[in-house]
């Protein structure tokens, strides 16, 4: 039998696809959890909190928890914008910044007069870098600045190492939700993209038709009504309290309060079964569903619960808040040499149901705060044992 392996990890050739992308996943959570969480407050000595959701590159989403001052510093240290500056950037006024190789020159130029000429602002080389300039600055203040970054993959681009590193950086910024990124494919067919780019959708430019269906695109054209507003039960939900829609807020909170112990899958209900419960049509229910992408999965029509909702949603629902369940027990882990481990014993100590112990498990789980000890057989719990590690006691000393 032929054996693959991606780094040090064995991969099922019956499931090749899937595990080549959890692989890359991986490998991109790595390297931006150890590039972000390396930063550090130099006055107050605080580390950032580093949360990563989502199972495929499209709906992979990075958070960065930490004083204000800490999260301005990452966001700089990273040539980033704040997320209270991108959000005052109007969507209708896109910024485009299009990457390419030099052999791809004309369709690139087609492209970019095509976007200026629809009243889109575009960062094209020929155009905004003028002789003597530092080429790495413009470029930088470029990408730092685009609300949409669209990368020319043709046959001529798709190994260029300039061509890379500038969609290295375009997908950092996808990741923290300040741009969107927009593969656009010449003479290129979809199955030559890499695995990292298989799960977006990739536009073609073959034609003046296509490049119109890309200014739409850019512009979010559509031609879908306006969603209506939702069920009263549903506006008169606690959405004050998160910063979730109305639709999300009814669809996490019928996950919090009809799960037994608070584990992936529990409960599992299908899509019809759900419209039904929280009141809302098909189609406000799905994008709910899309919102809370890396908290719940869609799989052949039922909706599977992430251990990540309760670990985000529970304050609001039940009575206790978790991210101070989790500072209270990895301080008392660093503080005690002899804290027990497994979590029966845990629970036993404070009192607290599985339920409950397990959306702490899962808090301390997405901020790799915790050996991770997932496995088969460890229901009614999370994990086998609670074992802290090097991040916990940052965690810990960053928030006394």
């Amino acid at each position: 039998m032929i054996k693959f392996s991606m780094g040090d990890k064995a991969l099922d050739p019956r499931n090749l696809k899937d595990a080549v992308m959890a692989s890359v996943l991986e490998s991109i959570r790595n390297q931006i959890r150890e590039k972000v969480g390396n930063i550090r407050d130099p006055d107050t000595g605080e580390f950032p909190t580093i949360v990563i959701r989502g199972n495929s590159l499209d709906d992979l989403k990075i958070q960065v928890e930490g004083s204000p001052a800490l999260v301005a510093l990452v966001n700089a240290r990273l040539g980033l914008e704040s997320a209270g500056e991108l959000g005052a950037t109007p969507e209708s006024q896109p910024h485009v910044f299009i990457s390419y190789t030099s052999e791809d020159i004309d369709i690139a130029q087609r492209v970019a007069e095509a976007l200026q000429g629809a009243g889109i602002e575009v960062w094209w080389d020929k155009w905004c870098i003028s002789s003597g300039d530092s080429l790495r600055q413009k470029i930088d203040e470029g990408i730092g600045g685009c609300t949409h970054f669209l990368v020319l993959l043709t046959p001529r681009s798709i190994n260029k190492p300039w061509v890379n590193q500038e969609m290295d950086a375009g997908l950092i910024r996808k990741l923290n939700d300040q741009c969107r990124f927009l593969p656009v494919r010449h003479e290129l067919p979809p199955s030559e993209l890499p695995p990292l780019l298989s799960g977006i959708a990739s536009a073609s430019v073959a034609t003046d038709a296509d490049v119109a269906q890309l200014i739409n695109d850019i512009y979010a054209l559509t031609r879908k009504p306006p969603r209506g507003p939702a069920p009263p039960v549903v506006q008169n939900s606690k959405a004050s309290q998160t910063v979730y829609s109305a639709a999300a807020n009814a669809i996490a909170r019928y996950f919090v309060e009809r799960s037994e112990n608070g584990l992936f899958g529990d409960p599992i209900c299908e899509v019809d079964e759900l419209v039904k419960e929280v009141g809302l049509s098909v189609e406000d229910t799905e994008d709910a569903i899309h919102e809370l992408s890396g908290f719940l999965r869609l799989s052949t029509g039922h909706v599977l619960v992430e251990g990540a909702l309760f670990a985000e949603f529970d304050r609001y629902w039940k009575p206790w808040n978790t991210a101070d369940d989790a500072l209270r027990l990895a301080a008392d882990i660093l503080s005690d040499p002899k804290f027990p481990d497994p979590c029966e014993e845990i629970a036993q100590l404070y009192q607290w149901e599985p339920r409950r112990l397990n959306s702490t498990a899962y808090y301390l789980l997405e901020r790799s705060l915790i050996v991770d000890y997932q496995g088969i057989g460890t229901a009614p719990w999370a994990v086998f044992r609670i074992v802290g590690n090097q991040n916990m006691r940052r965690f810990v000393k960053s928030r006394q």
